[in-house]
């Protein structure tokens, strides 16, 4: 058994478990594919696929052999990069979900560049579900989230405080701070963040904890569209509260309370439990860690 036994399994599996496919990605033949699963069946003993039918289906054996094939091809890639760039210009591999991405990492980037003009950072903004994936495949150092990550595997940091704004238009009769009770709150229209983003996440959880259920009539994965959306009289959205100054000065939208509702949440350092971390993807993580010690917030002056 070898890493390329170990690749061509991971690419079958990224393939949704279709061998040609996989042999297309790797430029390899389909039939060298199978062979190469078929020694790996033989090696250990073990079934790693179903077939049934024409298809795959992967066996609990093969998910565990799977998880373990992941964490051993990215602490390779990681001895590959480490060791060809040893005495080369650095590069860190930095994700951030959108709300950190837009507020808060250009801020963090810019002063990692003063300490460090040598180091590259090579920046992934997405929601946090494909950070977390990418965390998983090794195509990221670190990530800053906006919620904690589900995988088991990853470790998990939370370095700030943050909270959502429940946000309406005043021309559909709503005042600055208005206190809503969950029936009223209930009743509106809801414009979403889309399911798997931080923000959505927090959104999800802190309506269930008060027992009740939303269903948007309106999803998006992007701040400014819902606020353009809240300030066209559509509904009401749940966004992060750092990104609606602008137009809360401007009286274009008012932020309200809902009774019993807490949409407090934290932002997370997280990275993968087997990754090494460089010395200056940790001096740029304690950069993070005391951002708000050492400057102002960020404030959002973007158009919407």
């Amino acid at each position: 058994m070898t890493l390329r036994h170990m690749k061509i399994f991971s690419a079958v599996c990224d393939a949704n478990f279709n061998t040609t496919k996989a042999a297309k990605n790797m430029n390899m033949t389909q039939p060298a594919v199978s062979l190469a699963i078929k020694e790996l069946e033989q090696y250990y003993g073990i079934v790693l696929f179903d077939r049934i039918g024409r298809r795959l289906q992967i066996t609990p054996a093969g998910e565990k052999f799977l998880q373990y094939a992941l964490r051993i091809l990215a602490q390779f890639d990681d001895l590959e990069r480490e060791m060809r760039n040893w005495d080369s210009v650095g590069l860190l591999r930095a994700g951030a979900s959108i709300t950190i991405g837009s507020q808060f990492l250009p801020g963090y980037v810019k002063a990692f560049y003063h300490a460090y003009p040598h180091t590259d950072v090579q920046v992934t903004v997405a929601p946090s579900e494909r950070l977390e994936q990418a965390l998983i495949n090794n195509c990221l150092d670190f990530a800053l989230m906006e919620g904690p990550p589900h995988d088991p595997a990853m470790y998990a940091e939370e370095y700030m405080k943050d909270h959502l704004s429940i946000i309406a238009s005043p021309d559909e009769g709503f005042i600055q701070d208005q206190q809503l009770t969950l029936q009223q709150f209930q009743q509106q229209r809801f414009l979403l963040r889309e399911p798997g983003s931080g923000t959505r996440e927090v959104f999800d959880q802190a309506v269930s904890h008060a027992g009740i259920t939303i269903k948007p009539i309106w999803e998006a994965t992007s701040t400014t569209a819902l606020v353009n959306a809240v300030m066209n009289g559509l509904g009401i959205a749940a966004v992060p509260y750092r990104m609606i100054q602008s137009v809360l000065e401007r009286k274009q939208i008012v932020t309200l309370n809902v009774e019993g509702l807490d949409f407090t949440r934290s932002f997370f350092i997280v990275y993968h439990k087997d990754k090494y971390l460089t010395p200056s993807a940790k001096a740029f993580l304690d950069l993070c860690r005391n951002y708000e010690k050492n400057g102002p917030l960020p404030k959002y002056n973007g158009l919407f």
